[in-house]
């Protein structure tokens, strides 16, 4: 089991700037991929970012350029840092991590993107 805590979402202005958290613990040893999902009111789930145990990232086409996803190993903790916001990034984010037990998910955070 891996648990999963996210934090550092908010409400910020369009053209702002917000980085996420996500600390893992438990059976953080076997994660192969982490990553940020979000979901926005009446929408499904989606793919944000994802980064792998080697470091290889990918990105949803709407978020290339202006997101970066990293990870501290030495913290267990993948970070989501998110630049030149738009009001279609409101959404609610969740993080992700994967390993041979399947998807941990976190209570997810709220990114609100508005003047």
């Amino acid at each position: 089991q891996v648990q999963l805590v996210e934090s550092g979402g908010g409400l910020v202005q369009p053209g702002g700037s917000l980085r996420l958290s996500c600390a893992a613990s438990g059976s953080i040893f076997s994660i192969t991929a982490m990553g940020w999902y979000r979901q926005a009111p009446g929408k499904e789930r989606e793919l944000v970012a994802t980064i792998t145990s080697r470091g290889w990232t990918n990105y949803q086409d709407s978020v290339e350029g202006r997101f970066t996803i990293s990870r501290d190993n030495a913290k267990n903790t993948v970070y989501l840092q998110m630049n030149s916001l738009k009001p279609e990034d409101t959404a609610v984010y969740y993080c992700n991590a994967f390993n041979k037990d399947g998807n941990s998910w976190g209570q997810g955070t709220q990114v609100t993107v508005s003047s």
